[in-house]
């Protein structure tokens, strides 16, 4: 299997937080949703991806190419989307068309035309005069304008509203109709990634709990709910994370393994996140 990204034993130091020997394959192809709690580790993951801070071990490749002594040779390949826009707020698109086209020798100002159109995006308003949504709009054009192979998107869709969500969600689809092209995208909207993603990546607290493809999730886990002496007889090593409530306990489980006349509901990746890092703070 080809990989579009590869960390191996990653690790960063600081004085108050480590990310922890992370490792995470994303195939050639295809979209991973990288999800956790605030301070688990996430952005600090994409900065050292895109080598922006210092790993302090293991190693990180892109496309195949270390993302440290090769990265010049794929930059035209990357696509970033970040939570804020990093553009100059004097500008506007006209003229960041005319920047990024000294930039990227693949830049594809037709392409970039074309987004700029899909979403209603002004070509002579200052970017100081973008809301939010229009700004989150242009760095996706920006993005997918050049000769990108692999997205990474840190909360590119957080503060929006759901329409534009959805617009934006349906260009990435659209952007893998190309089977070579992948995307890493890191939100706490995971509702978004249970739409979009083929595979999930669960940090807490600078490790990977758990990376895994997303049908395999919602297959494997569901919400058991019980009373109290009902709970006694499961097997807990079948059990994940529960909580008491005044009609009795739900559990995150893995169903297959449960048998009897229990009642199990489907669980989505926010119970399944939710669930594993209450346990874990226990």
């Amino acid at each position: 299997m080809e990989y579009s990204l590869k960390l191996e034993n990653v690790t960063k130091v600081y004085k108050d937080f480590k990310l922890d020997n992370i490792n995470i394959t994303l195939p050639k192809g295809s979209i991973m949703g990288f999800i956790g709690e605030n301070g688990a580790g996430k952005t600090t993951t994409i900065k050292l991806i895109l080598d922006l801070i210092s790993r302090d071990g293991g190693n990180i490749s892109i496309l195949g190419k270390d993302n440290k002594t090769e990265m010049d040779s794929v930059k035209e390949n990357i696509g970033v989307v970040l939570d804020e826009s990093s553009f100059p707020e004097n500008l506007n698109a006209r003229e960041i068309n005319n920047m990024l086209k000294k930039v990227y020798k693949t830049w594809d100002e037709g392409k970039f035309s074309k987004f700029l159109d899909m979403f209603s995006l002004p070509y002579n308003k200052s970017i100081k005069d973008y809301s939010r949504g229009m700004k989150m709009k242009l760095s996706t054009a920006v993005s997918m304008s050049h000769d990108s192979k692999i997205l990474i998107l840190d909360e590119a869709t957080s503060g929006l509203d759901p329409v534009v969500r959805e617009e934006i969600l349906d260009t990435f689809l659209d952007f893998l109709q190309d089977e070579t092209n992948s995307i890493f995208v890191s939100s706490h909207i995971i509702s978004d990634l249970e739409k979009i993603c083929d595979y999930i990546t669960f940090i807490h607290k600078g490790k990977i709990i758990f990376s895994e493809t997303k049908d395999d999730l919602l297959d494997n886990y569901g919400i058991l709910k019980c009373s109290p002496e009902e709970y006694e007889n499961i097997d807990k090593s079948l059990v994940k994370g529960m909580r008491k409530n005044k009609f009795g306990i739900e559990a995150l489980v893995l169903k297959d393994g449960i048998t009897g006349p229990y009642l199990i509901d489907r669980a989505s990746l926010e119970d399944i996140m939710i669930f594993i890092i209450k346990e874990q703070v226990q």
